[in-house]
């Protein structure tokens, strides 16, 4: 199996952070900013210029909006169903932090028919209702890392014993769970590696061993788009 970690475009709440260093204002579900548009699309052109090196056979995406909204001009390009994976979202899940408390509050997420009708395209797991994908408590770390590790134990189960080449349209936390799970590490490891905006990362599933090929690659994005 080769696996390509895509993170999702630029969203309002990254755009919040760089300017301000502050998630004063962060929404529960961000969109895209109009930078993230441009990197949506940019990565979906790439990948489909390349499809010799890609070869992509698998497409998921996180059912956080800025995730599927980079996941959809991907599918498109390269002519892929587009699966939901609701486990791939980033830590914490849907929620807010209430100004005077600091006590983070799950949301319910966006429910079945906003997707229906706004993604008709996109595979939905069968048990979405009108409830929300989410609908549950602020998710914390040490569940994060749970939850990668159970993501990447799946993933082998449904990839491992095929030639797949499988795309996750994920975000930038998770990659990193999702890393320090396939190298074993943990969750107090404290590892952290940078994955920008539409970026791309490509991980060699082999018999034996793995391979990590590239992290982070994001020559494809022009400088004055690589946040």
């Amino acid at each position: 199996m080769q696996l390509f970690f895509i993170r999702h475009g630029e969203s309002q709440n990254n755009q919040l952070w760089r300017k301000n260093q502050s998630d004063e204002g962060r929404v529960e579900d961000p969109d895209l900013t109009a930078a993230g548009e441009q990197q949506a699309q940019i990565v979906a052109d790439f990948l489909a210029a390349n499809q010799a090196e890609f070869a992509i056979t698998h497409i998921y995406t996180s059912l956080m909006l800025r995730a599927v909204r980079t996941a959809r001009p991907i599918a498109e390009k390269l002519n892929l169903p587009l699966i939901a994976w609701p486990e791939i979202h980033e830590g914490g899940g849907i929620y807010l932090k209430d100004r005077e408390t600091g006590k983070r509050d799950g949301l319910p997420g966006n429910p079945r028919s906003f997707f229906e009708t706004n993604y008709p395209e996109l595979g939905l797991p069968d048990w979405l209702t009108e409830d929300g994908w989410w609908n549950r408590p602020h998710e914390e770390r040490a569940e994060t890392s749970i939850r990668a590790q159970t993501v990447l134990l799946e993933l082998k189960r449904r990839h491992t014993a095929n030639q797949d080449r499988v795309a996750l349209v994920s975000h930038g936390g998770f990659y990193n769970y999702i890393l320090n799970a396939i190298m074993r590490k943990t969750q107090r490891d404290n590892y952290w590696f940078e994955l920008n905006n539409a970026c791309i990362s490509h991980i060699d599933f082999r018999e034996d061993h793995i391979v990590f090929t590239y992290l982070n690659h994001r020559e494809h994005l022009p400088k004055a788009l690589i946040t």
